[in-house]
């Protein structure tokens, strides 16, 4: 008997206008493999204790009646969803937007998908109601990349059971955390720039409530104040090209500015393309230092020196962090730093004083 012929004996129907046909069932792959319910169980579940050929002839049998294991049934016995929430602002930066990806990789790779739940405005009552929405889903475990001083849990309380993982954001002795090494990457920027002889170094900084710019910005002040050089102004702007362009604008019209490290890479191609318009040449008269490494660094005129963040790396350990909470393996607080380096391209030259401009 043909599979569409047994489909109908249950009821079903293989011609239009015919009835619905039925959910296959478990046992109707146990029948057609010629194995019990509970050897189509444990295939279903990747149970290891089953014959490589019984297994071949189950997933066989599966494929031709088109079985489709009930996951939310095997959740509710094995006590596991095999998904992941990840909680984030949003998708536009460069570095959620690969952090997430890598997450997916990863976690795909474990077998497990992934759940996103965005927070639009950074508020204590949207960040609360990720949360609540978080606890209504069938997650293990949660990525948070998020800044953490919105989980003041004396107004957001994770939900009760809920594995976590926080994502560049210091979360002290609370929860795991896994992070660019935001401060080293930084120190090596203004460090290769005093290397090259340049009096001081000028920042164009993220966003003030952002902690990977707030990192950012204190180790370029450090490192200007250890070396005995002036730590001008910090120009602010919002990651985006436009307020890297505007903020470069600024610059441009000081003489005495002759390097510049900007907290991201489209905010320092803003900054090359005003310091280009203002007839101000880059590297001849000015360096430019990005941070990210976006795939288009190598491509800016001039290609852009920068510093490297391995976001496939962060993603990693923030499912290798979560899965070891899953699993009860040893774990718990603190921040685990994943390398930065300097990538150096045309952007940057030793400072030549006889080019300042007067």
């Amino acid at each position: 008997m043909n599979v569409e012929a047994r489909t109908a004996d249950r009821g079903g129907s293989g011609v239009p206008g015919g009835r619905r046909k039925q959910r296959v069932s478990m046992a109707d792959v146990a029948r057609l493999a010629g194995v019990s319910s509970q050897t189509v169980s444990r295939v279903s579940n990747g149970h290891p204790a089953v014959v490589a050929s019984t297994r071949q002839q189950v997933l066989a049998a599966m494929r031709e009646l088109g079985y489709r294991p009930n996951s939310a049934a095997r959740a509710l016995r094995y006590g596991q969803f095999n998904t992941i929430g990840v909680i984030l602002f949003g998708l536009s930066s460069t570095g959620n937007s690969r952090t997430v990806e890598a997450i997916a990789t990863h976690a795909a790779a474990e077998g497990y998908a992934i759940t996103l739940i965005p927070v639009g405005v950074p508020t204590q009552d949207n960040v609360l109601g990720a949360f609540t929405r978080l606890g209504e889903l069938a997650v293990d475990g949660v990525v948070v990349i998020i800044e953490v001083h919105l989980l003041d849990a004396s107004t957001v309380a994770l939900p009760p059971g809920v594995h976590v993982v926080i994502v560049d954001s210091d979360a002290g002795d609370r929860y795991p955390v896994v992070d660019t090494d935001q401060a080293d990457g930084a120190r090596q920027a203004v460090r290769h720039l005093l290397g090259l002889g340049h009096p001081t170094v000028r920042h164009v900084a993220g966003p003030e409530e952002s902690y990977a710019a707030e990192r950012r910005a204190n180790a370029w002040r450090e490192v200007l104040l250890a070396a005995g050089r002036p730590a001008p102004p910090i120009e602010r702007g919002d990651w985006s090209a436009r307020s890297g362009y505007e903020a470069g604008r600024r610059l441009a019209t000081d003489p005495d500015c002759t390097a510049v490290f900007a907290a991201n890479d489209q905010m320092a191609l803003g900054v090359l393309r005003a310091f280009h318009e203002a007839g101000r040449p880059v590297p001849a008269e000015v360096s430019v230092v990005g941070f990210d490494d976006i795939a288009d660094a190598a491509s800016y005129l001039p290609p852009l020196t920068t510093v490297h963040q391995d976001f496939a790396e962060v993603g990693r350990r923030c499912v290798r962090a979560l899965l070891a909470q899953i699993r009860n393996e040893p774990a718990g607080p603190g921040t685990d730093l994943v390398p930065t380096r300097l990538i150096e391209r045309g952007s940057t030259a030793p400072y030549a004083s006889g080019l300042r401009r007067m």
